[in-house]
C-alpha cells in the first residue's frame, strides 16, 4: 500500500507536467538535443513485438488508435474535465516517461482527474504489458527512442 501511495505521488505531477502547456517546438528541440548526445541500437524482440501488436490490437487500438496515433485533440480536456488518449507513436508524450511508468499506468490506469484509462493490471499481466510497451516503443522514430532511451537509462529504469 505505502509503495502504491509513493509511485502515486511521484506519478501525478509527471504526468500532469506533460499533459498542459507542452509546446511541440520544445519537444521536438528536446529530442533533437538528447539525440545527439547519444546513439541507440535497438535489441529488438521480434517475438515480443508481435505478440505485443496482437495484444495491443485487442486491448488498447480502441481508444489509442489502430497504429498508436491518439485522439486528435489529446492535449484539450473532454467536457467532463478529462484528457483524451495520448498518441504512442513517438508524436505524444510517452516517450517523457520511464518504462517503469508506462507500465505502472498501464496496469494502474490514468491518475484521478488526468484520463480515462483503465487499469489493465486484472487483464493483462506484467509480460503482456510489457510486450505492448515493446510494441509501441518500436514504432517510435529513431530519434525519439535515443531520447526516451538515453532518459530512461539515466533514471535506472531499464528500457
Amino acid at each position: 500500500m505505502k509503495k502504491t501511495l509513493f509511485t502515486a505521488i511521484i506519478l501525478l505531477p509527471l504526468l500532469s507536467a506533460c499533459s498542459e502547456g507542452n509546446s511541440s517546438s520544445a519537444t521536438q528541440t528536446q529530442v533533437q538535443e538528447i539525440a545527439n548526445e547519444v546513439s541507440v541500437n535497438r535489441e529488438v524482440d521480434m517475438a515480443k513485438v508481435a505478440r505485443g501488436s496482437r495484444l495491443y490490437q485487442m486491448n488498447c487500438a480502441e481508444c489509442h488508435g489502430s497504429v498508436g496515433q491518439g485522439a486528435p485533440n489529446w492535449r484539450e480536456r473532454d467536457a467532463d474535465g478529462m484528457f483524451p488518449p495520448p498518441p504512442l507513436n513517438g508524436t505524444g508524450h510517452a516517450w517523457h516517461h520511464p518504462k517503469r511508468m508506462l507500465h505502472y499506468v498501464i496496469a494502474n490506469g490514468s491518475p484521478g482527474g488526468q484520463g480515462k484509462m483503465p487499469a489493465w493490471g486484472d487483464k493483462l499481466n506484467d509480460e503482456e504489458i510489457d510486450a505492448i510497451i515493446e510494441w509501441f516503443i518500436s514504432r517510435w522514430p529513431d530519434q525519439v527512442y535515443a531520447a526516451w532511451h538515453q532518459m530512461d537509462r539515466r533514471r535506472g529504469q531499464g528500457g
